[in-house]
């Protein structure tokens, strides 16, 4: 029943910017955390984002000062504004929602997009 959405990767040059989305399906959007975690060619998947239900958020050492992980509880959307990129940055970023009952911790995944940094 939960599906993860995400959208807006693209190929931009470096020290352009990318807004990405994701939107959720069903009501539980609002009460929990969310994540944006990256997957380069080769590479494991990384943690980039998190954003709390509650509105706090975390970033990678990486991509601190550049982007900024936000939601619309409203819209049950999260967003990740991405500035400055550069070619380190290519990847498909993932959304992920976390959901916490009773000490288990269950993560739901989108497809992916692409974000490809030129130099």
């Amino acid at each position: 029943q939960v599906q993860l959405v995400e959208s807006g990767g693209g190929l931009v040059q470096a020290g352009g910017s990318l807004r990405l989305s994701c939107a959720a399906s069903g009501s539980i959007f609002s009460r929990n955390d969310m994540g944006w975690y990256r997957q380069a060619p080769g590479k494991q998947r990384e943690l980039v984002a998190t954003i709390t239900g509650g509105g706090s958020t975390n970033y990678a050492d990486s991509v601190k000062d550049r982007f900024t992980i936000s939601r619309d509880n409203a819209k049950n959307t999260a967003y990740l504004q991405m500035n400055s990129l550069n070619p380190e940055d290519t990847a498909v970023y993932y959304c992920r929602l976390r959901v916490v009952v009773f000490g288990i911790s269950q993560d739901y995944w989108g497809q992916g997009t692409q974000v490809t940094v030129s130099s």
